[in-house]
């Protein structure tokens, strides 16, 4: 228990500090999940829209493909982007491997399913007089998308947020596309795991009383949104 308490009061002194090594880890993982969730809304939010508002032959089953992606194993996303992005791969020549971008790409890919499927589902739970009323008023087909847009506005933001919240947490990916480079690709994930196999259980125990703050903002945030509604 002394151990404990010893390495939690280092840890918050750590914090309290501003420790710039620290903090830069918090920057570039704030960064790269950020961007990462950015990059998956554009297709994710008008794809999801027209996955919950359209019907098509084999809607269903997307529905449920999607819903096993996101229960994919992050490692195994980080495995195939691998693959493609390692000097071997067809992307090889692209040189993105171990850089910030590949960790971003591969967050964008973990985060993809969990967005289209969320703001599918969003718009199916919509008000299903809303599409026939516009129908009736002669809406054209991108007056309709938007209107379903404002209409599920708080699912759709509540996807983004849980998405967010996904990506800051991803360790596998992070790890196998970033190489964990010291300010470069190291996220808190990764450090967290770096830190404590070095027995730097300080320095890992403040990330994760960081990432927890964070971790509890983004639910209080859902929860609030979810009331809202």
């Amino acid at each position: 228990m002394d151990f404990f308490e010893a390495s939690l009061a280092a840890a918050i002194g750590l914090i309290l500090s501003g420790d710039p090594a620290l903090f830069h880890i918090v920057a570039t993982s704030l960064r790269i999940s950020l961007m990462a969730v950015a990059m998956a809304a554009l297709p994710a939010v008008p794809l999801g829209i027209l996955i919950g508002s359209v019907p098509f032959p084999g809607r269903r089953l997307l529905r449920q493909v999607l819903a096993a992606l996101v229960a994919m194993p992050t490692v195994v996303i980080g495995l195939l982007l691998y693959g493609l992005l390692s000097r071997r791969g067809p992307l090889g020549d692209w040189g993105l491997l171990y850089t910030p971008a590949a960790v971003i790409i591969g967050e964008c890919v973990l985060v993809l399913p969990l967005l289209l499927h969320l703001i599918g589902s969003a718009v199916l739970a919509a008000d299903p007089r809303l599409l026939p009323t516009l129908e009736s008023l002669g809406a054209a087909f991108h007056h309709k998308l938007w209107y379903l847009f404002l209409e599920t506005r708080t699912g759709i933001v509540a996807a983004l947020v849980t998405a967010f919240g996904r990506a800051l947490g991803e360790v596998g990916v992070a790890m196998m596309l970033g190489g964990n480079i010291a300010g470069f690709t190291r996220t808190m994930t990764t450090a967290i795991a770096l830190e404590t196999s070095k027995g730097a259980f300080e320095l890992g125990l403040a990330l994760g009383l960081i990432l927890l703050t964070v971790a509890f903002l983004v639910n209080a945030l859902l929860a609030r949104m979810q009331t809202r509604r």
